[in-house]
């Protein structure tokens, strides 16, 4: 592969690094370890007991031990990544105000690995970061007779949700947590002070009691300024409140709440004020506020904006009566205006997202709210003097949240690890599903819809195809997610035309106070705009603007896509449905023992393989001292070269390479050096390369040489042929392994033993079991292929007559075993690449009345073959029809044949015609000697790719005449030929052929199972029962439905019959008819099959029946 690159990028400054692609999640862990979880034992602390006069229990200061053990340990050993976490805490008696202090051990709790996963049970895990809509105020609308009404909605983080509605009459009314509608007023009078009184926005003083028709008018004098319009809404829902006071408008509220409970005025107000002014059961939160007043502050210049780094307090984190009658007051200026639009829901800067940190501490606060109670509970049980901190605590709460999180939430998931790059996007996918979120089934067009605000925040192309399509997206890749949770993404700063290289991060809302420039806008060296007149968004919208006017530009035209979108070369060229499935088909791309890196790239091939932690990077400068295929050590540069290679040191840093891990797709990670003894290396440079990765840059395929064109019809639709050169070669053989395991147990009637000795076993199956009947690493092996012998004690009931009898003769009790060895699934094969034995004895942790577990690793190379399925980068898939010969191939006038045929129609109607620029530029730079950089929506252009041709010495068009390699004629006409990059997928043939003769079948309708996985049958349905019907097969038909299906004695009969060589007999009843015969008696209908019987018919019977055509004549049969 060539080393020399070059790029036909047009903007050659690049104004900003690209952000770490996996800083969303570390970032986001961090936080939770350095304030998140400090955050829930301060809204813990105090805990008191239920009289709050004796005891009173505080968490201190806590910290995480070192681990148990390391990251491989824990794969290995199907263990969790994790860490002791100690705490200390303090009791504190009231009374005698002695506190006693003890430092308490909670839990081991996950970690998180530098690449952003973790390690639960063995399994590496990856949690989905949540789009959710944004704490804070909402304003609605509802059309009624052509005109607006409006409402609003306060969402809190954690509490009861307020819906505000406008109904037609004018009233504005109030509902608590979606319960029957109130008068807005009488939750303004319940809102309006602790002293039930509301105060007069003029005096400073505090108001005097007032008779309840006084209430009235300081409601009246509140909204004077703004309820003057034709319809006085105050006024219109004053008429609908039947309270005049605080207390009644508690009351009010109270009777909605809790409709047919009694309604006093202090059981009122400790219900309402308990829902919204204690901080435990009602919080805004720090974004909650923020949106508040930043939404208000528009119509209200008394709220002060706040920044981001503010730290709000509790109180100002709970609603207040000025948020309350602000909310009011905006509702009445909306129905009043003519114009006015509801708030945008889908706009991303009201929805944020919940990065791994805070769904940890949101699910953890649920397991601490637990394990107050449980500490309240023992407070008031034990002796209080003699009461240590310890024997309060019991952790099992909080720590059953950490796993329950951990193991089966929706959003943390088993990681994707076919590749490097599907791993790095899952950590920076984005769901809006996930607990508080939305589900499949509620989720609208609108709201999985492409938002203009999702412009370099939000891929717009890469999202799933199914049911969760516009639901789960992706990271552009320079967005970072901020502390509040909102997508900001980075603009260059323009100052009278001249492209300053200052960066300014912007969120979705402060973007739409801005004119900004897209990617491509053309500038001189000294970055002045060229064009008088460029394209720009003003107020998210796209206009044409003068330059003058232009106040930020784009940090890069591919800022707008995600990773994956952004390795696909000529993206620009390609229909957005197709560079779609592009994208999510690289994360399908299975690794090649041979990786090639494409010839035509985008220049993030180097970064996307480096964060997805697979490459391992040269942490410090240095000299390689020592290289093997387990580990490399680097010397420190200052050092004497030679010291080093005489003996290790401690200042080495030394790399561990990974050899043939397993990953969760059961695809190979092997780490392999690209360095060697005595170079120098620089900090951040590659020093030994991962699956699909080459020299450090990513390498998902292989680049082959292409031909468009139809051959015989075997590239019909789609399919593909390729050259058996490819096979020959290994370009897309891939490694994959699998590991099986078995307990040897400890049973009633005795242990279980390994061993090569098992009973009625050939030789030939023994031959590579040791001492131990553990099969011997290296052994190829197929399906049956015992892999660990092993007996179990058989029990006398177990026994035959015949074995009794034989015991009672001989006394032989040595043969009285079952055999339950571990043997190779049906369908696969391999070789052994491992051998793992847990043991007691060894420390490991086992299951109860399990002795020791025998794991083995076989690894299985598969070579590419007809049915397994190919794709390139711009939504080009097919499957491969036919593997011709090289002489077989066609090939050009130099006698070159080409590696693959892709069908000329399937680019036209598809679109992508970004597979043909890549095929003409791959042609020229593999000619010339070069890996050529375009990146997406800034590359080369179709008079570079013609330069390029020119310059490699091939025609303009791309095209030539190819020769037929069966009869060495030319094809007519010319052909497009080129270097396309192809990827082998993760739909293998071999994991999906299946086939069966007697298998396993239904209990109940005894009919087979269905799928690979139960060794099942085909499903011969109603449409292919009409098929042959069609046909008049009757015959096969009836052999379908009967014996090979659900008829017992016909199959067991016809069975019999082809062993004997006799003629198979008429299949019987089916036993699907014995269920459908007990279904209706379990509905009480009474069922008798009754069968016909037929006696002899005489002559004159016959007779009769002639003459009157068959009246009363039910069945006639005729023997003779």
């Amino acid at each position: 592969m060539f080393k020399q690159t070059k790029s036909f990028a047009k903007q050659k400054i690049k104004w900003v690094k690209m952000p770490s692609l996996v800083a969303m999640q570390i970032d986001s862990y961090k936080w939770f370890l350095d304030h998140g979880l400090r955050e829930l034992f301060d809204e813990m602390s105090p805990v008191t007991d239920y009289t709050s006069k004796e005891l009173e229990l505080y968490f201190r200061e806590f910290y995480f031990d070192e681990p148990k053990f390391d990251e491989l340990k824990a794969k290995e050993n199907s263990l969790s990544y994790e860490a002791p976490l100690r705490i200390k805490i303090e009791l504190v008696n009231k009374k005698t105000k002695k506190a006693k202090e003890q430092e308490i051990y909670l839990g081991d709790f996950p970690l998180m690995t530098d690449r952003g996963t973790f390690i639960v049970n063995g399994v590496e895990r990856v949690v989905v970061s949540q789009l959710i809509r944004s704490a804070g105020v909402f304003f609605t609308a509802t059309s009624y007779r052509g005109k607006k009404f409006f409402g609003a909605k306060i969402i809190p983080n954690r509490g009861a949700w307020l819906e505000f509605e406008t109904d037609s009459d004018g009233v504005i009314s109030v509902k608590i947590d979606r319960k029957r509608k109130a008068p807005v007023t009488a939750f303004l009078r319940a809102f309006s002070s602790q002293k039930s009184q509301i105060p007069n926005p003029k005096s400073q003083t505090k108001p005097k009691a007032q008779n309840p028709k006084d209430t009235n008018q300081e409601l009246l004098k509140l909204f004077k300024n703004v309820d003057a319009g034709a319809i006085k809404y105050i006024e219109a829902t004053l008429k609908k409140d039947p309270s005049k006071n605080a207390d009644e408008g508690f009351i009010e509220i109270y009777k909605r709440l809790r409709p047919g409970d009694p309604a006093t005025p202090e059981n009122a107000r400790a219900l309402v004020e308990g829902m919204f002014k204690r901080f435990d059961r009602y919080d805004l939160a720090k974004v909650g506020r923020f949106k508040m007043n930043q939404r208000l502050n528009k119509q209200n210049p008394n709220y002060k904006t706040q920044i981001t780094n503010y730290e709000y307090t509790k109180e100002e984190r709970l609603l207040s009566f000025k948020d309350l009658t602000d909310i009011v007051s905006e509702i009445i200026r909306l129905n009043n205006s003519e114009n006015a639009a509801a708030d945008d829901i889908d706009h991303l800067g009201n929805r944020r997202v919940r990065s791994l940190g805070e769904l940890l501490q949101t699910k953890l606060r649920i397991g601490a709210a637990r394990m107050e109670r449980i500490i309240r509970d023992r407070m008031s049980t034990y002796e209080i003097n003699s009461l240590s901190p310890a024997q309060l605590i019991n952790a099992r709460p909080l720590m059953a949240a950490v796993k329950e999180f951990f193991t089966s939430s929706q959003l943390a998931q088993f990681m994707d690890q076919v590749n490097p790059l599907a791993e790095l996007e899952h950590k920076r996918r984005i769901s809006a599903m996930g607990p508080g979120g939305l589900t499949r089934e509620r989720a609208g067009f609108e709201v999985r819809d492409v938002h203009t605000s999702h412009y370099g925040r939000i891929c717009p192309i890469e999202t799933p195809e199914g049911p969760n399509i516009g639901l789960v997206v992706h990271l552009t890749s320079y967005a970072v997610v901020n502390e509040l949770g909102f997508i900001e993404t980075p603009y260059v700063k323009v100052k009278n035309s001249k492209i300053t290289g200052e960066i300014h991060w912007l969120n979705a809302f402060d973007e739409e106070k801005y004119v900004i420039a897209h990617g491509g806008t053309r500038y001189s060296d000294d970055g002045k705009i060229i064009e008088l007149s460029v394209e720009a968004r003003v107020l998210g919208k796209p206009q044409i603007v003068r330059r003058e006017e232009v106040q930020y530009v784009d940090v890069a035209p591919q800022q707008i896509f995600s990773v994956a979108t952004s390795l696909i070369p000529f993206v620009e060229h390609d229909d957005a449905t197709r560079a779609l499935m592009g994208s999510n088909m690289q994360r399908q791309a299975v690794a090649c023992v041979k990786p090639q890196a494409p010839l035509v790239g985008t220049g993030i091939e180097e970064r996307a393989a480096v964060d997805s932690g697979q490459v391992i990077v040269a942490q410090e400068d240095g000299i390689v001292a020592a290289v093997d295929a387990e580990h490399i050590a680097i010397a420190p540069t200052k050092s004497d070269f030679k010291k080093f290679s005489r003996s290790r040191t401690s200042q080495e840093k030394i790399y561990r390479l990974n050899n043939f891990l397993r990953s969760n797709q059961f695809t190979s990670m092997s780490q392999q050096p690209i360095v060697k003894k005595g170079e120098k290396v620089a900090k951040g440079e590659a020093l030994a390369d991962g699956a699909a990765t080459q020299n450090g840059n990513l390498a998902l395929g292989q680049n082959l040489l292409v031909a468009f064109l139809s051959w015989g019809g075997a590239n019909f639709e789609d399919a593909i042929i390729i050259s058996e050169r490819l096979v020959k070669d290994d370009r897309y053989t891939s490694i994959h392994i699998e590991d099986y395991s078995i307990d040897v147990r400890d049973t009633k009637l005795g242990p279980e033993i390994t061993t090569p000795d098992i009973p009625n076993v050939s030789e030939e199956k023994l031959k590579n079991l040791d001492e131990e009947g553990i099969i011997r690493i290296g052994a190829e092996v197929a399906s049956g292929d015992i892999l660990v012998g092993k007996i179990s004690p058989k029990g006398e009931a177990d026994l035959t007559s015949e074995e009794r009898l034989l015991q009672a003769i001989f006394g032989e009790k040595a043969r009285d075993v079952k055999d339950t060895s571990l043997t190779l699934s049906y369908g696969k094969r391999g070789r052994v690449i491992g051998i793992k034995i847990f043991s007691r004895d060894g420390g490991d942790k086992l299951e109860p009345g399990v002795l020791k577990r025998v794991q083995v690793e076989v690894a299985q190379l598969r070579k590419v073959q007809v049915g397994d399925k190919l794709a390139g980068r711009h939504g080009n898939k097919g499957v491969i029809s036919k593997i011709l010969s090289e002489e077989e191939m066609p090939y050009l006038a130099d006698g070159t044949p080409v590696d693959i045929i892709l069908n000329p129609l399937g680019v036209a109607s598809r679109m992508n015609i970004g597979q043909i620029l890549e095929t003409h530029l791959g042609w020229a730079a593999s000619k010339i000697g070069y890996r050529a950089l375009t990146p997406a929506l800034d590359g080369a252009t179709e008079e570079d790719i013609k330069a390029e041709l020119k310059l490699a010495g091939l025609p303009e068009t791309g095209k030539v005449r190819l020769y037929d390699g069966r009869t060495g004629k030319a094809f007519g006409g010319e052909i497009t030929v080129g270097i396309i990059y192809m990827m082998k997928l993760n739909h293998l043939v071999e994991d999906k052929i299946h086939m069966r003769s007697v298998g396993p079948y239904s209990l109940i309708t005894q009919q087979p199972l269905g799928g690979k996985a139960q060794f099942g049958g085909q499903r011969f349905g109603e449409m292919e029962v009409w098929a042959l019907e069609g046909y008049g097969a009757a015959h096969t038909l009836q052999e379908m439905i009967t014996i090979k299906s659900d008829d017992v004695t016909g199959r067991a009969g016809a069975f019999d019959a082809i062993i004997r060589g006799e003629e198979i007999r008429k299949p019987s009843l089916p036993a699907s008819f014995n269920v459908l015969v007990n279904e209706l008696k379990s509905l009480g209908l009474s069922v008798e099959l009754v069968e016909p019987s037929f006696a002899k018919a005489s002559t004159k019977a016959l007779a009769s029946a002639d003459k009157s055509e068959g009246e009363g004549v039910k069945r006639v049969r005729i023997r003779t």
